[in-house]
């Protein structure tokens, strides 16, 4: 796919979903630029001209630039060849689209600005804040609880293989890497779940290098 060029680092849990969506899709023909969210570059004048609220991944495309992860996926999900990461189904995508607005609103600041943000990186959300912790606990398991509701007996929140679970994954790597994964990993179906996800090449191929 000539022309396309993903802007962000390879840190970044949404930078990632878009990485793994392009490898569920087996698409390489694709430019990385970094823009390091850890080391302030996404306010620079640079790439505030390419986001307004300086913020990572952005997508460009034969002279379409695409902003924000979901319209992104979507996009890349409807233009490119491969299996569809978005279900056939509209209970299924009602599935898929609940558990990533979950994701959105409340999922990623708490697992990721509560709870992995304390352990890993403490000092780039001010210190460690204890309530802040606590908190990220308690709505991340809430998050992930749901997201197993929604699951039931399918091998994936919505059925297949889809955008929320490729939402998810990257989030709850850095959660992995803490000592709070036990409180945040212990509901009913999530080991499963995780396992399958784990084992996905494009998780894989996707796991980011935290030398």
């Amino acid at each position: 796919m000539s022309g396309m060029t993903l802007w962000g680092f390879d840190g970044s849990t949404y930078v990632r979903t878009v990485k793994m969506l392009l490898a569920e899709k087996g698409a390489t023909d694709f430019r990385q630029e970094p823009v390091n969210v850890l080391a302030g570059e996404p306010k620079s004048p640079e790439h505030l001209a390419r986001h307004p609220f300086g913020k990572v991944p952005v997508l460009d495309h034969d002279g379409l630039r695409i902003l924000e992860t979901s319209a992104i996926t979507r996009y890349l999900n409807d233009v490119l060849p491969g299996p569809s990461l978005v279900p056939g189904t509209p209970r299924d995508r009602a599935r898929m689209d609940m558990t990533i607005g979950l994701v959105d609103s409340y999922g990623y600041g708490a697992l990721v600005g509560g709870v992995a943000a304390y352990h890993l990186f403490p000092d780039f959300v001010g210190g460690k804040n204890e309530e802040a912790r606590r908190q990220g606990i308690e709505n991340g398991r809430k998050v992930l609880d749901h997201a197993m509701r929604t699951r039931g007996d399918s091998p994936f929140i919505a059925g297949a293989l889809s955008l929320a679970d490729l939402y998810l994954a990257p989030i709850l790597f850095y959660v992995s890497l803490t000592p709070d994964k036990d409180a945040l990993f212990g509901g009913p179906g999530f080991a499963e779940w995780w396992e399958r996800v784990q084992a996905l090449p494009s998780y894989r191929a996707t796991q980011p290098n935290l030398g």
